[in-house]
């Protein structure tokens, strides 16, 4: 054997430990729960999604804020009867303390035929802060579970990484499962036996929920903690800050560890971008850095892939805020289109039909639409895009917006055609149903829900994807905040519109009596600020640069 030859099967066996490594080791920098590097085949991957999976479906799945909302607007708008008839609900299931022991005080006295007493002060509290903790406990548990989920896959691994792809479908999928139980078994119950086992049966489940989530331990995979995101944030800041006055060098030699590995915990190093340079500047060493030996001090010095961080998070901004008017057409499931249905014909053969059942459209049109997706026009994209997920992150956010659209127009059209029947049939002035049944309701609840699968999964997808290794939780985090955000536009959209169109003492487009109104008119306007607000998306879309890590 030559000596080339020797060398290069000395390299070789050399090289095997590593590839042998690569092969069985995850290579994203995922631990174990005792910090040592995880097993590919023993860890991760859809075997441990199955308990989170079942975590997300029972914990997020039972929409309690959704299922409040929409009860307080089918039931009657006088605000003692609604806290009544919420504080029942709350008192069951809101809270710790309210799952656990029962509290004469806070139960709401009997009515005596249509009066009811006013809620006291007691009631009242006990009713906000059990609507504060549903908000308080989907908060922390929804982009925990989504993030904790994907980080299950390997970024690095091609495989692992399309399955990851599905994973956030499956985990919609899973949630809007749970929300259809709780829609329809749940509120057979709530309605047949009471509120009591109704909301007692649910808090089992999550119990159980919890319990199973903890037996997966020894496989899950875990990301290292690197520390307050917001803290870096602010470093870079003060940072660049500081040398205002500097001047960027020539050759963009900025500060970097040496090494593949990066200052942030858990985290991979990021390449440095040409936007924004004046947070480069939190990056330059100087002679002052040198001299004082602050090279260590990250409220003077920051790292190229620190910098990057908060490049990131400027650059998703303007995608994140586009989402805030898909929001606004997704609290119509639990507004307006309520009162519209109100006001249309719920006989259905022998039944009535609440106008809060409809919104179960919806949560059947993600379940239709997810495996859809993830089994039919995904590999079909990915043929023509060769794109590993079919369609990226953006053309799917934008395909929701679009559907968001059709939604509202939907929506306009059914109610325009009911204030037609209501001028034919005389009943303008009368504060009654019209003749068309609310069945005509579906195709928008249908549309809002095909619209929930491109844009809210797309969404969690696109923020966890771009997100900084160390920042997908709070990443994802923000991504929901876009619902909180949309709710109070929908309402600042509504007073806007109630207060100009009452003027001169009109009616206005709302009105109690919704036959004298213009409520097609409102969903016109959701519409038109949609079309706007889809342009504006892929204007930012064909802008954005996607995060590129080492």
């Amino acid at each position: 054997m030559s000596s080339s030859e020797e060398a290069v099967e000395e390299r070789l066996t050399l090289q095997e430990p590593l590839l042998e490594d690569a092969r069985i080791y995850t290579g994203d920098g995922s631990v174990d729960r005792k910090g040592s590097p995880v097993l590919k085949h023993r860890t991760g991957n859809w075997r441990a999604c199955i308990f989170i999976l079942d975590a997300g479906r029972k914990c997020c799945g039972s929409k309690k804020y959704y299922d409040l909302a929409r009860h307080l607007l089918s039931h009657t708008p006088d605000w003692s009867c609604n806290s009544r008839f919420i504080l029942g609900k709350v008192q069951n299931n809101c809270s710790l303390f309210s799952n656990l022991l029962y509290f004469p005080t806070f139960k709401p006295h009997e009515c005596v035929g249509p009066v009811c007493p006013e809620a006291s002060l007691s009631q009242s509290i006990m009713l906000f802060v059990g609507l504060y903790m549903i908000a308080l406990g989907a908060g922390g548990i929804k982009p925990c579970v989504s993030s904790f989920g994907a980080d299950q896959f390997d970024d690095t691994d091609p495989v692992e990484r399309t399955k990851k792809g599905s994973f956030f479908n499956w985990f919609y999928f899973s949630i809007n499962m749970g929300a259809f139980i709780s829609g329809t078994v749940l509120v057979w119950i709530q309605d047949n036996y009471g509120w009591g086992l109704g909301f007692g049966i649910p808090t089992l489940f999550m119990g159980l929920a919890i319990g199973n989530f903890f037996i997966g331990l020894k496989i899950y995979r875990f990301q290292k903690p690197g520390g307050s995101p917001l803290t870096r944030v602010c470093q870079v800041v003060v940072a660049a800050v500081r040398k205002w006055n500097t001047d960027l060098p020539r050759d963009i030699s900025l500060h970097e560890l040496d090494g593949k590995t990066s200052a942030i915990e858990g985290s991979r190093k990021l390449e440095h971008t040409a936007e924004f340079k004046f947070f480069d500047k939190a990056a330059i060493v100087t002679t002052g850095d040198i001299n004082y030996d602050t090279l260590s001090s990250p409220w003077r010095l920051c790292t190229i892939t620190q910098v990057e961080e908060v490049k990131i998070l400027i650059r998703m901004f303007p995608i994140w805020a586009t989402s805030i008017v898909f929001s606004a057409v997704y609290a119509q499931n639990s507004s307006m289109f309520l009162e519209q249905g109100m006001v249309l014909d719920k006989r259905i053969g022998g039944f009535n039909i609440p106008p809060a059942s409809l919104s179960t459209f919806d949560v059947i049109s993600v379940i239709v639409w997810v495996p859809i997706y993830d089994r039919v026009l995904v590999p079909t994209a990915r043929r023509f895009t060769g794109k590993e997920r079919g369609f990226s992150e953006l053309q799917r956010l934008g395909i929701g917006l679009f559907l968001s659209i059709l939604a509202m127009t939907a929506a306009a059209l059914v109610e325009t055609k009911r204030l037609q029947i209501a001028k034919a049939d005389d009943l303008i002035h009368q504060k009654v149903a019209v003749p068309m049944s609310i069945l005509w309701q579906i195709p928008q609840y249908s549309l809002v829900g095909a619209a929930e699968v491109f844009t809210c999964i797309g969404q969690v997808e696109f923020f966890y994807d771009q997100a900084p290794d160390a920042m997908r939780s709070l990443c994802s985090a923000f991504a929901l905040l876009t619902v909180a955000f949309g709710s109070y536009l929908s309402s600042f959209i509504l007073t806007a519109v109630t207060s100009i169109t009452t003027r001169g003492g009109q009616p206005g487009w709302i009105p109690d009596n919704l036959n004298e109104g213009h409520l097609d008119r409102f969903f016109w306007l959701i519409a038109g600020l949609s079309i706007l607000n889809l342009l504006v998306f892929v204007h930012c879309a064909i802008r954005y640069k996607y995060k590129r890590a080492s």
